[in-house]
């Protein structure tokens, strides 16, 4: 990304120009010198989506546990969750494993007992990372099936994550990032992807509410909306020829997101490319 020019993109909350970003990029990227370290020693931070090798949210937790939280790592499969907590406290830092279908509302409410008892009342940060993206076709040939899965699997589990755990992050004046998408941004060609559009829509539409109603709770709100990330899955489906954005520089961007750096900014959906 250059920064020379300023090119602003109007979006319900805010302006955002070229080089706001970059200076938010700049700053993540630089978040280990001395003038910018973020340390989070002693705060738990929630992690969803943590599960597969090769994806995001590997990362994100190894660089979180870098810089000192404690993990509280999130799949629908326990194994998963086990094997990232088991690759982090293996480094001597600190992890622990759950499994929840986060799409099951009685069974985050289940989570969230669980994680009270074992690490707290308190939450630095929560990263929801739930997702996976499927194409639905043209809407007159949709499945409502396919559509309802990517509204549930993408709006439907931040909503219930979220909901549950703000008790939490209000008593540690906590943080939130959500995971929307470029598919959200204004000018996007979602031809045959609406249901995973719409669905990326609503979750920047979701942090936008929470970081309204939270504000007087010290609770933050963000989302980042990247295009296609460097993973696994994404190089096994469309090769290496793509113009990708690094697992690391994600990481870098939530890390920062979450940390006393950003204390000045909610409302924000950020773009990565």
């Amino acid at each position: 990304m250059t920064c020379t020019n300023t090119v602003r993109a109007k979006s319900p909350a805010r302006f955002w120009s070229r080089r706001a970003v970059c200076a938010i990029v700049s700053l993540a990227n630089n978040a280990n010198s001395p003038t910018h370290q973020l340390v989070f020693s002693g705060s738990n931070v929630l992690l969803t989506g943590v599960g597969s090798d090769g994806q995001v949210g590997e990362v994100v937790a190894r660089a979180f546990a870098d810089l000192g939280a404690s993990l509280v790592l999130v799949d629908r499969t326990l194994e998963k969750a086990q094997a990232r907590a088991a690759a982090i406290t293996g480094s001597g830092q600190s992890a622990r494993a759950y499994a929840c279908d986060l799409t099951n509302a009685s069974e985050v409410s289940a989570l969230l007992d669980t994680v009270r008892q074992n690490h707290g009342d308190r939450l630095r940060a929560l990263v929801h990372m739930v997702g996976g993206f499927a194409m639905s076709g043209p809407v007159a040939e949709s499945s409502a099936d396919d559509w309802n899965r990517q509204v549930t699997q993408h709006l439907g589990s931040a909503y219930l994550a979220t909901r549950a755990f703000l008790p939490l992050l209000r008593a540690d004046h906590g943080s939130i990032v959500l995971f929307s998408s470029q598919a959200a941004l204004p000018g996007a060609s979602i031809a045959a992807m609406s249901a995973y559009a719409i669905a990326k829509t609503g979750v920047a539409t979701l942090m936008r509410a929470i970081a309204a109603e939270e504000r007087k709770n010290g609770v933050r709100a963000n989302a980042l909306a990247p295009g296609a990330i460097r993973t696994a899955a994404n190089l096994s489906t469309m090769g290496d020829k793509v113009r990708y954005v690094a697992r690391e520089d994600v990481a870098a961007a939530v890390t920062f997101l979450c940390s006393e750096h950003a204390s000045a900014i909610s409302g924000v959906l950020l773009p990565l490319a």
